[in-house]
């Protein structure tokens, strides 16, 4: 078998053990788990009330729905596209109550996520009785329920490209496996004054391109800004281009600076905290907002209306059909409509297979952050396309894979690292980066980048404070770093943790928690803040970032910082997150709590450097990096940088 059908098989194979694996995983959360637990890891609503119910613009019957009794700090992962079920409590002689078994009833009916903020959500249902039998319930609550919907798509993806034969997939398919060269257009560059000499060597490298070009951005050097003058330029030769990511929150991104630049963008898919800037681009706000679409929600509710009085005889049927044509009609008058004004059309990877795009081809695909997008979900995309653009960094976080012997086997290796090693010819790697003072990219840029990466005039030295060590690397197993925090805990009268500094397991998914270092990580940050100036820190709106690999750190510290007086005024200058959360974001003042300390130099996950890369380049101007030197120098890459922090410390 040829080595491209064997890869696309191979993928395949690794995705239906990812996906054996997640619905396992699924159903024994939904088996064991109790609502509380469900709750705090934002999988569940408990208790909700209904709100009202309405046909949308799609014609989708939905129903609000608000959390009442929820804490600020819990994050669900409630989101548009997303299925749900709802449930009821179970009462009765010989149901369990207690928190750990809670024993519920799932509703039969199967729903999915329109929207999603903070405490509220609108959710679409399958059908007016849904509603009815959602409403008798006095104890209500709703869940995610496992999303087949993906892992279709993506399998239906691979199968096509499986099956390609003497067309454009099939070529592309070979192409990538690297058993031929890529073609490329041959005219003289264009010079964009505005742009860096590889930022424009990379627009010109798309526009010459064929068949595939990479362009490869590590952190701070404007990749944004180089994918969008390339769709920019591409627009003056194409009539429309597909745009996507693997995330709503990218793609969002992109949308919102080809707007900037004026390019009229449809955004398919209602993301689920859509900006009020991208808001009217959306299909559905432009769906409803078209003349036409007054006519066609008076004729949808006429179908609804003889439907639900349940009139009978030809003359009604008859009625029915003549409504329907003429609702079919204005419907694809609008869709054409939409279409034909969009510059670019812009969604997600699994939502290009949306029936919204059935019929659709375009001449370019651009993959906005494709190295965090697996193989497959790429495919989905690139099946509508003759010519593919990616656009990400493969030094940074990989996607997310839960199955450990499918990543092993190479799940994780996406598309756009098959095409770097394959296809080197069409890679163009950015090299100036305008993020960061230049010792802290210095280290990454050597480590990750073969020393490539150079930082721009105008950042090599920037600062908070003159004469500031831009790196630091408050090592928690120094005797010193552990009298001052048993001091300033005495001081405070605040209970030392027992066994200093030495991690936690928390179990959830194998999560981690270092109680003093989390402590230890605010005192730091309380004392850069009074060496800045609490009034100039304000003034000049400096902002914090504070992660951490694990979860249960982020958690923790967010709830340190609530109960601090001092941090109050300042909150909102602060960011909590983890790494993988705080990915393309960056801050003035950067800190990160690596969390592991123990005797055996066990570090987990922390081995897997990319996610190391994302942290320690996201600071602009000071870096203050809180862990166990000891523990953690067993691994090369933790005892190079420990190093690098102290050597430019002397």
């Amino acid at each position: 078998m040829e080595n491209s059908l064997l890869a696309i098989y191979c993928q395949r194979e690794l995705l239906t053990m990812e996906y054996e694996a997640e619905k396992e995983e699924f159903r024994v959360n939904a088996e064991k788990m109790g609502i509380e637990r469900k709750v705090r890891r934002g999988l569940c609503w408990y208790p909700v009330t209904v709100g009202r119910s309405y046909y949308n613009s799609l014609n989708q019957f939905v129903v609000e729905i608000c959390r009442t009794d929820a804490e600020d700090d819990i994050e669900h992962l409630f989101e548009y596209g997303k299925p749900v079920r709802f449930f009821s409590i179970r009462t009765g002689v010989g149901a369990k109550t207690d928190g750990a078994s809670q024993s519920i009833k799932l509703l039969n009916h199967s729903c999915h996520v329109s929207y999603a903020d903070t405490n509220r959500m609108v959710v679409c249902l399958p059908s007016s009785q849904a509603l009815v039998d959602i409403q008798a319930v006095d104890k209500l609550g709703v869940q995610l329920f496992f999303d087949e919907t993906s892992y279709r798509t993506m399998f239906h993806a691979l199968d096509d490209v499986i099956n390609a034969k003497n067309n454009r997939l099939e070529y592309l398919r070979n192409l990538f496996a690297g058993q031929m060269k890529p073609q490329k257009f041959t005219f003289n560059p264009l010079r964009f004054p505005w742009l860096n000499a590889t930022q424009e060597k990379a627009v010109n490298e798309v526009l010459w391109a064929k068949d595939v070009a990479v362009v490869h951005g590590p952190p701070g050097t404007g990749k944004t800004t180089t994918l969008v003058e390339a769709i920019y330029e591409t627009l003056r030769r194409e009539t429309q281009v597909l745009v996507c990511a693997q995330s709503n929150m990218a793609v969002d991104w992109i949308s919102e600076k080809l707007v900037d630049h004026g390019v009229p963008v449809l955004r398919i898919g209602n993301p689920s905290r859509v900006n009020d800037k991208m808001l009217s681009f959306t299909y559905e706000r432009k769906f409803e907002s078209h003349p036409d679409y007054t006519d066609l929600w008076n004729i949808r509710k006429a179908i609804r209306d003889i439907r639900e009085n349940r009139k009978k005889g030809d003359n009604v049927h008859q009625k029915l059909s003549r409504l329907r044509e003429r609702a079919d009609e204005l419907e694809m008058r609008i869709n054409a409509s939409l279409f034909s004004e969009a510059r670019v059309v812009a969604c997600t990877l699994v939502g290009s297979a949306s029936k919204i795009l059935v019929g659709h081809t375009f001449s370019t695909i651009f993959i906005d952050e494709a190295a965090q997008a697996l193989e497959a979900a790429c495919w989905i995309g690139i099946r509508r396309a003759s010519r593919v653009v990616l656009a990400g960094d493969h030094q940074q976080l990989p996607p997310t894979i839960k199955c450990y012997e499918a990543m092993r086997q190479g799940l994780g290796t996406t598309l756009m690292e098959r095409i770097v090693r394959n296809q080197p010819d069409a890679v163009t790697l950015l090299r100036v980066q305008y993020r960061m003072n230049d010792a802290i990219m210095h280290f990454s840029s050597q480590w990750f980048y073969d020393g490539k990466v150079e930082s721009a005039p105008e950042v090599t030295g920037r600062s908070v404070l003159d004469y500031d060590t831009p790196m630091v690397w408050v090592d928690t197993s120094s005797p010193d770093v552990r009298d001052k925090y048993k001091m300033a805990q005495a001081e405070s009268a605040a209970d030392v943790v027992e066994n200093e500094f030495a991690e936690q397991y928390v179990g959830e998914n194998h999560g981690r928690v270092n109680k003093a270092e989390a402590e230890m990580t605010l005192m730091l940050l309380e004392e850069y803040i009074e060496k800045i100036g609490k009034q100039r820190f304000l003034d000049e709106r400096l902002d914090v970032g504070v992660i951490s690999p694990y979860k249960v750190q982020t958690q923790y510290i967010r709830s340190l910082i609530k109960k601090r007086q001092y941090f109050r005024p300042l909150r909102q200058y602060i960011t909590v997150n983890t790494v993988d959360g705080f990915q393309g974001q960056e801050r003035d003042i950067m800190m990160i709590s690596l969390v592991r300390s123990n005797d055996s130099g066990q570090i987990g996950f922390l081995s897997d450097l990319r996610r190391m890369n994302v942290a320690i380049t996201r600071a602009r101007m000071k870096l203050i990096i809180i862990g166990d030197a000891s523990t953690l120098s067993h691994h090369p890459f933790y005892k190079k940088l420990h190093e690098y922090v102290l050597k430019i410390n002397d």
